[in-house]
């Protein structure tokens, strides 16, 4: 026998009926999504701007980085073997877990090339991004470099602001605060905690770094360039709704 729910109006419906409305208008609301919007910049719209510009329309012959850190992420190993996977049954692995210490990886994503450069290290300290900083930019030393990164301290320290200005050919574009989200390569280190870092199983730091070293070796064997297609004038109309949106609920819960 059918379960029933009631419309406000005390029509009685079925849950396949409403099942079949929410396929066909493509409603899925057992999905949830995230959002974080900067309220702390006030040059907001100029910074998404800049960033979006080096993606939709870089500067000819100018190699455009997108830097970030990655941060303790963890050796963790399984108190059990896991169980592959089988023609009738899923892979499993214990909900449990050991922890053999934690790394920190420091990555590049050339936006034109989609190649990553990438190193583990112990720390990510100020001395230990400008020493990552000055790798990175090595092979494109004869060229203009634009490197998109966030907010964080060590990359502002007067050491790195010293060696940029040393350095007359590359230049920062730094995200709005809050907006990590515009730097391409969080979308990477994504791709890479997804396919090898959660599902692996580690029995020391030294195999976590050895699985990511093949992970990035492998990505450059056949590396492919993120698509980027949100315009600036897209991204700051959907700022605005949201901004709304959260204006209409503060707004009904003070009354």
């Amino acid at each position: 026998m059918a379960d029933y729910i009631f419309r406000t109006d005390g029509v009685r419906v079925s849950h396949t009926y409403v099942a079949g409305l929410w396929r066909e208008h493509g409603l899925r609301p057992h999905r949830q999504g995230t959002f974080k919007v900067s309220k702390e910049d006030p040059d907001f719209a100029e910074k998404v701007a800049d960033v979006v510009g080096l993606y939709l329309d870089p500067p000819g012959g100018a190699v455009v980085l997108s830097v970030d850190e990655k941060t303790q992420v963890q050796a963790l190993d399984r108190t059990q073997p896991t169980l592959p996977i089988t023609f009738d049954a899923t892979e499993k692995r214990t909900h449990d877990y050991v922890r053999h210490g934690t790394t920190n990886l420091l990555a590049a994503l050339n936006v034109g090339s989609g190649e990553i450069y990438g190193e583990c290290r112990p720390n990510r300290n100020a001395e230990t991004f400008l020493a990552f900083l000055k790798k990175a930019v090595a092979p494109h030393a004869d060229k203009e470099i634009h490197i998109v990164l966030d907010n964080l301290s060590t990359h502002r320290t007067p050491e790195v602001m010293d060696w940029l200005a040393k350095n007359e050919n590359v230049h920062f574009h730094f995200t709005p605060i809050g907006s990590s989200w515009l730097n391409q390569i969080e979308t990477w280190f994504g791709i890479i905690t997804r396919q090898s870092i959660r599902r692996g199983t580690f029995s020391s730091v030294t195999a976590l770094i050895k699985q990511i070293r093949s992970y990035i070796a492998n990505w450059n064997a056949n590396p492919k360039p993120f698509v980027w297609i949100a315009t600036t004038d897209a991204i700051l109309a959907k700022v605005r709704i949201v901004q709304e949106n959260i204006k209409k609920l503060v707004d009904n819960n003070g009354k």
